[in-house]
């Protein structure tokens, strides 16, 4: 995929500068699509989105529409331990376009962001989302929240709260599903090769890794899983 474009922005760093929040919360956003077309999807758009579109506009892009990993505040905007992050609802003000999700999410996405739902395009496990000439295939992952998902495409798996490169999404959270996220580790990622490149959601042990080698330094993915972090 030689058109494929990713753009990794770490939150408080590369955008959103000066919001401590964000910089502690260690958030990432990606800007995934085809390069020649000049179009790209923004995956998790929060924190600051005039930030993360001229990003986007700044290296020829233009934003045709949003993937949401999940439905919790910092990675779509809303309320969240006191914080108020912008996110889907000022990107639609902004640069109005289609969110996508798994099925099992759109209730939740357009509950935290005051999206109607017919903004939002449920999807099921497997389905291919277009942008440009690249297709981004949604892998339905739960464990993290009912309808959290990954998105493959090319070389890479941009894996949101699923799978960070030191541990993974938390369980303990309203959604949360210790079963569902050891059969996401230990059965649905199984097969997944291991020259993958993994972009996690947060920078929790990094910026990303071959899934080899995060299947060799993750403890929640070695020979013995407890309860997941």
């Amino acid at each position: 995929m030689t058109d494929l474009y990713i753009r990794q922005i770490l939150m408080g760093e590369d955008a959103g500068r000066g919001d401590q929040a964000a910089r502690m919360m260690q958030n990432f956003v990606y800007l995934v699509g085809d390069r020649k077309a000049g179009e790209c999807l923004i995956i998790d758009p929060a924190w600051d989105i005039p930030g993360i579109l001229k990003l986007a506009a700044d290296e020829g892009m233009r934003v045709a529409g949003a993937l949401a990993t999940h439905y919790h505040p910092d990675h779509i905007g809303g309320e969240i331990f006191g914080l108020s992050i912008e996110g889907l609802a000022a990107l639609m003000e902004q640069n109005p376009c289609r969110v996508h999700s798994h099925k099992l999410e759109a209730e939740g996405i357009a509950k935290v962001t005051g999206l109607s739902k017919t903004d939002i395009a449920g999807h099921d496990s497997g389905d291919r989302i277009p942008v440009g000439g690249i297709e981004v295939q949604l892998l339905h992952t739960p464990g993290h929240t009912p309808g959290s998902s990954c998105f493959r495409v090319g070389d890479a798996l941009l894996a949101g709260d699923t799978l960070f490169l030191q541990g993974c999404g938390r369980v303990d959270l309203p959604g949360g599903d210790p079963d569902e996220m050891r059969r996401t580790l230990t059965q649905r990622l199984a097969t997944l090769p291991d020259d993958l490149i993994l972009y996690p959601g947060h920078a929790y042990g990094g910026k990303s890794a071959p899934m080899g080698d995060v299947r060799r330094d993750n403890p929640v993915l070695g020979p013995r899983i407890d309860e997941p972090n």
